[in-house]
């Protein structure tokens, strides 16, 4: 199917644009985060386990990360309007699909559909953002673009479970339905293809996109089941390992081979895009790492409950919906780098007052730190996706935001799977080390102990059943406080990973702002 003959484009507001583009967008992805806290539900209504039913997560990321690589060359190749306008209508009808799904099968499958078609649609909204805004204003379309992309999963919890408790699951999935429509009618009436976007003269690179399919579907679907899996103890886990590493190893040489690539990845020569690419994967990397810790933390050592553990981590996200819009008014009087390296140093800084926590700690404690990694955000996000676009040509953007879409999803899911697996292994340790010091001849474990026996004899217990009792109380306490160490030190060591890539700073430099 060629892709659409260039006109003349009319002359179109570029927040209209931006709106248009953006609504789908950050329904898209909110839906990466949204169904996590409905899974009991979806568990309990289709007759299925919980770990039968987070396939309905794992199938949407992998199906994401598949189709994200490839949106620049789809983009090109079917025309970058018709392309998006399907995009939008299949995520829409997959949506609606996943609310009516049946059986948990068809929520799988619809689910894979909802991922693949709405995986084209951050690379996409962003590239088209960058062509639409004058060089000058780009700060502002990226603080625009990032409300999107960084406040819709932080506020993914917080709505899923207000859907869920409301009303429904199924809402969850329905609710997409209007904004899809809404999107679709003003893509249709003010996004045009620009002149550059042509199709390919050459052939397709049909081993280029199996490869690519099944290596990052492999890598994807290994750190979203390591974890459960027990890691490389699995033979599952290992196979998934090799194959994601040889076949993306041969990916990549095919791609720098061929005429015609699927992936263009000659744009990793440019210095400052590949700095920002790695930025942007270490942010996500921490950014969810962080964001699935805290909720954990909440609900099992403070007694939240899920939508209140969602409630308490949405400051993070009012944080970034009002800095990211400020930082974009003002970063065209600022060198970027500096506002990037204040807001690495705000951020560790947010991370480590985090790991500073402790089993008596209230909703204030939790509030300002997530506020102050809110802003933080925006102090880097904003110049970080200027900076690493400025230098790319407008012909080959649409194939940069979709190696650096790719990127951040890919530290995000790196994050979620070490962090989990850090977490139980670290407890693990901490119980050990701190239940050493549980013995007769400790007089505070000695005294405790009494005082608990004590309490359970009170309560009508025999002196034997009271002292069992006790032992089980007493290592309950064991038990959280090694949990709470286990916690705060992987937030101090994600404060730590931020303010070690100040250094990267050096090798970018200040945009050019020059059009390509």
């Amino acid at each position: 199917m060629p892709a659409e003959p260039s006109t003349t484009r009319p002359h179109v507001n570029p927040w209209i644009i931006a709106i248009s583009v953006m609504s789908a967008t950050f329904m898209e992805v909110l839906d990466t985060t949204v169904v996590n806290v409905s899974l009991p539900h979806i568990a309990g209504n289709l007759s299925a386990t919980i770990d039968e039913a987070t396939l309905v997560l794992t199938s949407y990321l992998v199906a994401n990360a598949i189709v994200l690589p490839m949106t620049g060359w789809l983009s090109n190749f079917f025309g970058r309007r018709r392309f998006l306008m399907t995009a939008v209508v299949g995520f829409t009808v997959a949506s609606f699909l996943c609310g009516i799904a049946p059986t948990l099968e068809a929520l799988v499958f619809f689910r894979i559909v909802q991922g693949a078609t709405g995986g084209a649609l951050q690379p996409i909204s962003q590239s088209v953002m960058l062509e639409s805004f004058p060089v000058e204003s780009r700060g502002k379309a990226m603080g625009f673009w990032g409300l999107g992309i960084i406040v819709a999963p932080i506020l993914g919890p917080v709505f899923g479970g207000w859907l869920t408790d409301t009303y429904t699951w199924r809402w969850v999935f329905y609710i997409n339905g209007p904004v899809g429509v809404i999107s679709l009618l003003m893509i249709r009436q003010f996004v045009f293809d620009p002149p550059y976007i042509k199709r390919a003269t050459g052939g397709i690179d049909y081993w280029g996109i199996g490869m690519l399919a099944v290596g990052i579907g492999a890598l994807q679907y290994m750190l979203d089941k390591g974890q459960q899996e027990d890691w490389f103890a699995s033979g599952l886990i290992v196979g998934l390992a090799i194959a994601a590493a040889a076949t993306l190893v041969v990916f990549a040489i095919r791609e720098l081979s061929v005429a015609n690539p699927i992936v263009d990845l000659r744009v990793f020569k440019v210095r400052e895009y590949t700095a920002g690419v790695f930025l942007m994967t270490v942010l996500g990397f921490v950014l969810y790492g962080s964001l699935v810790l805290l909720p954990i933390m909440l609900q099992t050592l403070f007694g939240y409950s899920a939508v209140q553990a969602g409630i308490a981590t949405a400051p993070r996200g009012l944080g970034a919906l009002i800095f990211m819009p400020l930082v974009g008014m003002v970063m065209s009087k600022f060198d970027p780098r500096k506002l990037i390296g204040a807001g690495l140093l705000i951020g560790g800084s947010s991370l480590l007052w985090l790991g500073q926590l402790n089993l008596d700690a209230g909703y204030w404690d939790i509030f300002w730190p997530q506020f102050i990694q809110g802003t933080s955000l925006g102090l880097i996000f904003v110049p970080l996706t200027t900076i690493s676009m400025d230098a790319i040509p407008l012909h080959k953007m649409g194939n940069a935001t979709s190696l650096f879409s790719l990127m951040r999803n890919v530290g995000a899911s790196i994050g979620i799977a070490m962090t989990g697996t850090w977490l139980v292994r670290q407890q693990q340790v901490q119980t050990t080390v701190l239940g050493s010091h549980v013995d007769p001849y400790n007089e505070v474990a000695r005294a405790t102990l009494d005082t608990t026996r004590a309490a359970f004899v009170a309560s009508g217990a025999d002196v034997a059943t009271a002292t069992q009792n006790a032992y089980g109380a007493v290592f309950g306490m064991v038990q959280q406080q090694a949990a709470m160490v286990s916690f705060v030190q992987i937030f101090r060591t994600l404060g730590l990973i931020f303010i070690l890539m100040l250094p990267l700073l050096f090798v970018t430099r200040r945009p050019r702002h020059q059009r390509k």
